[in-house]
């Protein structure tokens, strides 16, 4: 068996990865990165999104006032209590320097402001609102600010984020092995950490390393879009890594840092942890397998948060849909509908049994179809074309289009009438609701089903316990496994509970730091002693 050794050893070449890497040697370690495929990660696929605040560069250029305070009383309500409230106020109070470090690593921003509620803004805006901070209840709590900070590049702006950290690490001159899979760890008589076993390509004819990172790049896209395309992709990628793989020990004198995704390619752990969670789209790549979380239990580790998915049915864009009402098969609400798209599909999927429907009349639908192209990115308008078209049913009254979806008749009208009160009964502000009384009616079908032509984005938010302060994995006794650490979605952190978009990269960015800096620092690599997360 061939043998390496570093300081510090990472596994994953995502967010969490990278910046974990980047840190660990900036401390002066020796760190090497085992990574599956090429890199990127779910991350790579990812819209690129970074939750900030607190006065951010970007918030200033676009005239935005916002305040740590305002920041962390918002994600207090969000995250509940999945953190301490010195963690969360650690993360907001430094939410403005992990901007800065990333543009000194290379990734580029811009305070371009989007001037109306949507999901993900088109190419002409780089900040927005990316959570509910303007919901109802969670702006009479905080200040509302938008904090969703877009990496400035075309398209879903994940794979200039990772592009961009790639290239730090290589300027720092960070080994990374691709084409290898992290197996198991390695532990000495006390329990301690000391390494992991892999399979390696490095040794595999050219021609079979080309093919398998091929499979691996069409596998994550388009297989993201196309399931069954990707598992096929998968198996071809599986049979490569049996046929031609080496075994290799990499010995970490420092520490292992567990930054391998989460698990929502594992159909059996998805079942196992969160079985409602059915006929999503799998956002991440084919490495989302768990094996990061499987290696951190098999050393004694606890895991937290595995049943909390987040599954999103967004409305916006266009932004004129905000007006409507999302209703069930019962013709019951469901909903204020500025909340986040996560928020809406965890209660359809909680409460409503996946079913629910958005009620909207006709000027909503010319407002849709006049402003749909311009707030939309590519795929946003291929779902909303869908949507007003086969996805949704039209009736010159209410009870008519009701009988043509299949709901309930009084339950609908009582929602409607509800709705048009002087006080909305799911709070949703004033300046998002509309009266609907101009027919024709439309009922545009949102349930959580298998569905290409508007599908249920899913990624897990559960993993392993951690130290807040270090990112050291506790065990099932609570104490620290010496010498690993986790992070990213490998990991319990700020968005296992509650995700809006740029939480998980955010995470990712705040744990991959801690992690990699704290096991640099461990068995005195440095003088230095303090952590600085």
């Amino acid at each position: 068996m061939d043998a390496l050794v570093a300081d510090v050893v990472i596994v994953g070449f995502g967010a969490a990865g990278a910046c974990a890497a980047l840190e660990a040697a900036d401390a002066g370690a020796d760190v090497v990165i085992v990574e599956r495929f090429a890199g990127g990660g779910a991350s790579a696929v990812s819209g690129g999104i970074v939750y900030a605040g607190g006065g951010t560069r970007q918030q200033l250029d676009a005239g935005v006032d916002d305040s740590v305070d305002a920041m962390y009383a918002y994600l207090r309500l969000e995250t509940g209590d999945v953190v301490s409230e010195a963690t969360l106020r650690r993360f907001c109070e430094g939410s403005r320097e992990m901007i800065t470090w990333l543009e000194d690593n290379g990734v580029p921003f811009e305070g371009s402001l989007c001037p109306y509620k949507t999901s993900y803004p088109s190419d002409d805006h780089y900040l927005y609102y990316s959570g509910s901070e303007s919901a109802g209840g969670f702006r009479d709590a905080a200040k509302p600010g938008p904090r969703g900070h877009r990496v400035k590049g075309p398209g879903t702006s994940g794979k200039m984020l990772m592009a961009r950290l790639k290239a730090a690490v290589r300027a720092r001159g960070i080994r990374v092995l691709t084409q290898t899979t992290a197996r198991t760890l390695i532990r000495d008589d006390e329990g301690r950490v000391t390494g992991l076993i892999a399979d390696t390509l490095s040794d595999a004819p050219a021609g079979v390393r080309a093919q398998h990172q091929r499979f691996a790049q069409y596998a994550a896209k388009p297989g993201i879009y196309i399931p069954s395309l990707r598992r096929s992709l998968h198996r071809r990628v599986e049979r490569f890594e049996r046929a031609h793989g080496r075994e290799l020990r990499i010995s970490a004198r420092r520490g292992v840092v567990l930054a391998a995704g989460g698990f929502i390619a594992d159909r059996e752990m998805v079942r196992e942890h969160a079985p409602a969670y059915r006929g999503g789209l799998p956002l991440g790549t084919s490495a989302d397998d768990g094996s990061g979380i499987r290696m951190g239990v098999e050393a004694g580790a606890a895991t937290g948060e595995l049943g909390r998915i987040s599954a999103w049915r967004f409305v916006t864009p266009p932004s004129a849909f905000l007006g409507g009402i999302i209703v069930d098969a019962e013709g019951r609400r469901v909903i204020d509908e500025s909340r986040y798209g996560a928020a809406i599909g965890e209660k359809l999927i909680e409460d409503h049994g996946s079913k629910g429907w958005l009620l909207v009349d006709a000027p909503i639908v010319a407002e849709a179809r006049r402003d749909g192209r311009k707030q939309s990115q590519w795929f946003q308008w291929l779902q909303l074309r869908y949507l007003l078209r086969r996805g949704r049913v039209v009736g010159a009254t209410l009870g008519e289009v009701a009988r043509k979806a299949g709901i309930a008749l009084e339950g609908l009208k009582a929602s409607v009438e509800a709705y048009h009160g002087a006080v909305d009964p799911m709070g949703k502000p004033a300046e998002f609701a509309r009266r609907l009384e101009n027919p024709p009616f439309s009922l545009i079908d949102i349930s959580v089903r298998p569905n290409l032509g508007y599908p249920t984005p899913m990624l897990t938010l559960g993993g392993l316990v951690v130290d807040e302060e270090t990112g050291a994995v506790r065990s099932t006794a609570g104490e620290p496994i010496p010498g690993l650490y986790a992070a990213g979605r490998t990991a319990v952190g700020i968005c296992s509970r509650s995700y809006v978009s740029g939480l998980s990269l955010a995470d990712c960015v705040f744990s991959g730091r801690r992690a990699g800096i704290n096991s640099a620092l461990a068995q005195g690599v440095l003088d230095k002693n303090e952590n600085v997360f």
